[in-house]
């Protein structure tokens, strides 16, 4: 039995393995995502257990910012400091606190009150920090004045107000508004620039991250790929379509959220890669794309797994081969079950996600 760090322990629902060591956790997913798989030579990759995250979606309350309790959805755990978030975003969390200990609240049960989400992200040495609203408080313009003034005195990169509905619980929204800064993230991937949308995805471990994205270009280049082409699919902000693009005649990268691919066009810039190229559509039209019949794939989806036509697009057009990255171990087995002719040639576990039960995991699949 390990001793757990975090106070908050046993009461927060965020971490739940922090009473188990660390090697016995790791152990725990790969034996998980072996016999999920019906796949024995599960390689396993970490790094940190604690202060790794870069990205938290705090709830306002009361008392200053949390989490949800364990079990009550609609109760909140005062959270002065994260253990498995890293130094600068801890610095934010402080900050926050000490700035609107007064501020109006969302009530989850009322659905009144103002101030709902602190999303707080610390990639690198870049920070922002998006404000969620409550679209329907009458004391929203308040709510946005108070934030204005502590963008002024904070010195966190970007800061963001980003209203929802009263009826709604989500972090994110398309109704945003750049109080300071551009509203975009720089990371560092493999050594290259890479920027990314405040409100859009991006891996929140920065140490596992590199480790992933090196472990997939090595799988690449096990193969002749001079003469083939890559769909990084499912792309975001065009990871791994710019990390690989070296290895490939041309690369599309296609992803379904307009501030995702907006950040791969610039990211293709960035970085000078003149064979690639991002396209917006819905996962589900991607057989509207006219790409080369030697095709390499790398696809990310989110954790509801491959679009039921996404799946009958790679059947159909047989790329050479497929790498599968998963956050979810359950839809990952039925994705695989319905790409029919593939079979599992490698499959590694990253954790990305230390002291909890989730995990990533890459399969290549030929």
């Amino acid at each position: 039995m390990a001793i757990p760090i975090c106070p908050y322990f046993n009461i927060c629902g965020s971490c739940t393995l922090q009473d188990i060591d660390y090697p016995i956790q790791l152990e725990n997913k790969r034996k998980l995502l072996s016999e999920t798989l019906e796949y024995d030579d599960i390689k396993v990759f970490s790094g940190k257990p604690y202060y790794y995250r870069n990205r938290m979606d705090m709830i306002f309350h009361s008392g200053g910012l949390g989490f949800r309790e364990r079990g009550k959805w609609w109760k909140i755990v005062d959270i002065e400091k994260c253990a498995i978030s890293n130094d600068n975003l801890n610095l934010r969390i402080a900050e926050i606190r000490a700035y609107f200990r007064d501020a109006d609240y969302f009530d989850v049960k009322k659905k009144t009150g103002t101030f709902r989400y602190a999303v707080i992200r610390t990639p690198g040495e870049d920070s922002s920090i998006a404000f969620v609203l409550n679209e329907d408080s009458d004391r929203l313009k308040q709510g946005i004045q108070k934030v204005l003034e502590f963008s002024l005195a904070t010195s966190t990169n970007n800061i963001i107000t980003a209203l929802v509905n009263k009826n709604t619980d989500v972090s994110v929204s398309d109704n945003f508004s750049i109080v300071k800064g551009s509203g975009m993230l720089k990371a560092k991937l493999l050594g290259r620039e890479f920027l990314f949308s405040a409100q859009g995805f991006f891996q929140n471990n920065d140490e596992m991250v590199d480790k992933m994205h090196l472990y997939c270009r090595d799988i690449f280049k096990t193969y002749d790929t001079k003469r083939t082409h890559l769909l990084d699919f499912y792309g975001g902000a065009g990871t791994f379509g710019i990390n690989n693009a070296g290895l490939f005649e041309g690369v599309t990268i296609v992803d379904n959220s307009g501030l995702s691919i907006e950040a791969a066009v610039r990211n293709i810039e960035l970085n000078g890669i003149k064979n690639a190229k991002a396209v917006l559509l819905a996962d589900k039209h991607i057989s509207e794309i006219q790409l080369p019949e030697r095709l390499f794939v790398v696809t990310d989806p989110a954790r509801s797994g491959m679009h039921p036509k996404a799946i009958k697009y790679l059947n159909e057009t047989k790329p050479a081969v497929i790498i599968y990255v998963s956050c979810n171990p359950r839809q990952l087995k039925l994705d695989l079950m319905k790409l029919g002719e593939y079979k599992i040639k490698s499959a590694a576990l990253f954790d990305f996600f230390p002291q909890t039960g989730h995990l990533e995991s890459v399969v290549e699949l030929i």
